[in-house]
């Protein structure tokens, strides 16, 4: 009898190359091979590399030469295999195989003519790929949290963005498709699930013909998960008919994650997102009403060509007047392949980075404002962290997605990878404190519904 190779993945990027990473782990699992968390055990180490910006691409080289210099046997996947994959086999030869963004559903394959002698190339110039609730998968979050990608690709082409491609065009999945494995997650005890794209309120336009979001919200909320949580939203695809949605459905979480980018419409226009500096300030007071209760998560981008001392003096009052609960801001970069790349213009990266820091100094105590208003308040949290010793433990609120926003951190026991209420007694700029209300805990719709 042969035994198969054991293999371990080295995830970089995104949640929505997590997702391909889970999909790879439970295909190897389904077809035999042993996968295994240490990779200097492991016969065959996947890194799953992010190529968006140029710490991503740097993190991800990084980490290819150090598993080089250790003498594994390196398979290349992600988005750095689709951007520079000739580059790539040319200076790594450890790596043994390279897969495209469009192809990581063939790793099988892929392994096995590794395993022949074979170095394997597999890139699809123009990725059409999308897994569906049939695809085995491994999850890799905590206990009680999914990311549920629902289309993949951009159909956008904004001039500061390599996405489209290494990702290919906007190609979205059936309600259906996304509503079983909704289920099939709900199943598994997951409580919150993470709807992912590229640019979620397009989410449908290619399959349907217009967007379906709000179509594919009540959908979900038919499903007995307690968080339903969308990234990616578009302020313009926040229609009347989505909004209403969020706010019947009643596992629709009240939180908008908008990629603004910049506030001043020279800089939009730059960017080639034209359509958004006309309507910014109008909608975000249209939702702010619509959803007195909504957090606000934003991400901006300083330094882009052009951009003079007035451009940032606008985005700076734009985000005063506007109180985001959490803003997340990155420096330009230039990414070969895209048209802001050739801009002439660019601005010193001493400039970028001093602008950031006074952009984040002024988020500052705007998130510590927002955060102060739930002292004194009862909460749902997500329990992902415990510390029996301590008797305390760590989560989320429904007012903090994953990896991106602040923690909630609670004295007292509850279940791992449940949504219990917790006595919020403190705040800091980016997270919460708290005692678990264990009096609330039966009585809590939540936790009965978890």
């Amino acid at each position: 009898m042969t035994t198969k190779p054991t293999v371990a993945i080295s995830h970089l990027g995104c949640e929505k190359n997590r997702v391909d990473t889970e999909h790879m782990l439970g295909l190897l699992v389904k077809a035999g091979y042993g996968v295994d968390s240490d990779e200097a055990a492991a016969d065959y180490v996947i890194v799953n590399t992010c190529s968006f910006i140029a710490e991503a691409r740097q993190e991800s080289v990084r980490t290819l030469v150090e598993l080089a210099e250790a003498n594994k046997k390196i398979v290349i996947t992600g988005c750095l295999a689709q951007h520079f994959q000739s580059e790539l086999l040319a200076e790594i030869p450890e790596a043994v195989a390279l897969v495209g963004t469009g192809d990581y559903h063939k790793i099988v394959e892929v392994i096995e003519r590794a395993e022949t002698g074979e170095r394997v190339q597999l890139v699809s110039p123009e990725p059409t790929y999308i897994a569906d609730e049939t695809v085995p998968r491994y999850r890799t979050t905590t206990a009680g949290v999914a990311y549920l990608r629902v289309a993949e690709g951009c159909n956008y082409r904004c001039a500061f963005c390599i996405i489209p491609h290494l990702r290919g065009n906007q190609r979205s999945r059936s309600i259906e498709s996304i509503v079983a494995e909704a289920q099939q997650l709900a199943a598994e005890g997951v409580q919150e699930i993470v709807l992912i794209s590229q640019i979620t309120t397009n989410y449908g336009l290619d399959l349907y013909g217009q967007p379906k979001l709000a179509e594919l919200l009540r959908a979900l909320g038919q499903v007995e998960v307690p968080w339903i949580r969308m990234h990616y939203a578009y302020p313009t695809g926040l229609t009347p008919a989505v909004v209403q949605a969020m706010k019947e459905m009643p596992n629709a979480l009240p939180y908008l994650d908008l990629p603004l980018q910049h506030s001043h419409p020279e800089i939009l226009r730059a960017m080639n997102r034209p359509w958004q500096g006309r309507v910014n300030d109008e909608i975000i007071e249209q939702l702010k009403a619509a959803l007195p209760e909504a957090t606000l998560r934003t991400t901006f981008i300083v330094g882009f060509p052009g951009e003079t001392e007035a451009h940032f003096e606008h985005l700076l009052n734009f985000v005063e007047r506007h109180e985001f609960d959490h803003v997340g801001v990155f420096t330009f970069s230039p990414e070969v392949g895209t048209p802001a790349a050739d801009l002439t213009n660019q601005v010193p990266e001493a400039v970028k980075q001093s602008r950031r820091e006074r952009l984040m100094l002024a988020q500052q105590p705007i998130s510590l404002r927002r955060n102060q208003t739930q002292i004194g308040r009862t909460v749902e949290v997500l329990i992902e962290q415990e510390n029996p010793a301590r008797d305390e433990c760590i989560g989320r609120s429904a007012r903090f997605a994953p990896d991106v926003d602040g923690l909630v951190y609670v004295k007292g026991r509850a279940p791992l990878g449940q949504i219990v209420p917790v006595a919020i007694e403190a705040a800091d700029t980016y997270d919460l404190y708290g005692s678990v209300a264990t009096a609330a805990i039966a009585a809590s719709p939540i936790a009965t519904l978890a």
